[in-house]
């Protein structure tokens, strides 16, 4: 058996996670890391990079990796060292829910999360979407411009979300911010102070929506929080902590993304002014351009899995206990699937992109998401047809998710 830094190594500058011109395009880097080969292991994160789509697509659907090993193994013996103990609350909290397990509990609470989720409920949402957008956007409009990140791209999706949950627009406030400091702890190496952010934000989250569902327990109403306590059956039935972890990453997951995708994909649009002016004369090019936009610059650029059972890529051994970092961003410029990857074109109709993941743990949330792009891209585009960029945008640090501080716009 290859031990685990066996193999091609990363070197030199193809990636760094830190550093801010990485950050803000990555995506040369990719294509050095794809052509020197398909698994490479970076030291400074202790994991194994997997840069192809080919690769990517199978890993993700592959039983021998997991989102956690904790179902199977202890930390020692999966020769981990566990968390520190005051980062408890914030393990606890992302533990319990269902992106982070594996069956049989991650199929017992996505099958109860589901229902929710299904083809016609999210049809019925479409109308509370839309006029959403429209009123967001009409407040843009009439002010000249603003900041489409913190205008129309945020607010959509977290009050959408949180309709569905059932959290009062008078308590919303403190969602996006709590989602923020939580979702620092899927960066790599997350610093001390992140941490402590994040434990902070998730004993809030928790201790509200700990008297939320008391609250629904006496009084239901026609919300998600509502039938999960509704769950009769013993295999589905969740415990407090499982409700309390799941209604954190619908919120995180179910807005987060979306607010990406959102801004990362206007400011592409704006940077190729002959995609955005054919998108202006033709709107139903809509739908492939969410799926383009998305592929392009790409929300989340890595997801992690574990070794559950030592597997081999291309003549290396990753062994039991060793970290794989499947690179999203990488997988959606692989020539080898997007011809002139490159290329931004929102008429593309073989678009296999894997934004949304893959497998058991293909985003839930995937055709809500859609609709709320193309709702908010949709209104913009009848609404503020002269629409530009105001001032040169910041990228937020982070590498894991892709994303803007602010997008300041002007008609």
């Amino acid at each position: 058996m290859t031990a685990a830094t066996d193999g091609p190594h990363v070197s030199g500058p193809a990636f760094d996670p830190w550093d801010p011109a990485f950050v803000a395009d990555p995506y040369p880097a990719f294509a050095e890391l794809r052509a020197r080969g398909r698994v490479l292991y970076y030291e400074p994160s202790d994991q194994w990079l997997v840069p192809h789509h080919a690769d990517v697509s199978a890993l993700l659907r592959d039983r021998r990796l997991g989102r956690t090993y904790q179902h199977r193994f202890t930390h020692e013996d999966f020769g981990r060292t566990p968390p520190p103990p005051e980062q408890e609350p914030f393990h606890t909290l992302n533990d319990h829910g269902m992106l982070d397990l594996e069956p049989p509990d991650h199929t017992r609470i996505r099958r109860l999360v589901s229902k929710a989720f299904t083809p016609r409920t999210v049809e019925r949402l479409k109308p509370y979407v839309h006029g959403l957008a429209d009123d967001l956007v009409g407040r843009l409009v009439a002010a000249g411009g603003g900041d489409l990140l913190t205008d129309v791209a945020e607010p959509l999706p977290v009050a959408v979300i949180a309709e569905m949950l059932g959290i009062p627009e008078s308590d919303r406030a403190p969602l996006r911010p709590w989602s923020a400091e939580i979702c620092g702890m899927y960066e790599l190496n997350p610093s001390e102070e992140t941490a402590a952010k994040a434990v902070r934000a998730s004993l809030d989250f928790s201790d509200y929506l700990r008297a939320l569902i008391a609250a629904r327990r006496k009084e239901p109403g026609d919300d998600l929080i509502s039938g999960l306590i509704a769950a009769h059956d013993e295999d589905d039935r969740l415990t407090e902590q499982e409700m309390i972890s799941t209604c954190v990453l619908l919120l995180n997951a179910g807005h987060e993304a979306t607010v990406n995708a959102t801004t990362n994909g206007w400011l592409a649009l704006f940077r190729h002014p002959d995609q955005l002016a054919a998108l202006r004369a033709d709107h139903s090019l809509v739908p492939s351009a969410v799926e383009e936009l998305m592929r392009y610059d790409t929300p989340l650029q890595l997801f992690e899995r574990w070794v559950l059972d030592e597997i081999e890529i291309d003549g290396t051994t990753l062994p039991r206990g060793a970290e794989v970092a499947m690179l999203f961003g990488s997988a959606n410029h692989d020539p080898a699937v997007f011809t002139d990857p490159e290329r931004l074109d929102l008429t593309r109709r073989d678009n296999p992109h894997i934004s949304f993941s893959a497998g058991i743990h293909y985003c839930i949330g995937a055709p809500l998401a859609r609709i709320e792009l193309a709702a908010s891209m949709t209104s913009l585009l009848k609404r503020a047809p002269g629409l530009r960029l105001a001032a040169e945008p910041e990228r937020r640090p982070n590498f894991v998710m892709r994303g803007l501080t602010e997008l300041r716009v002007e008609l």
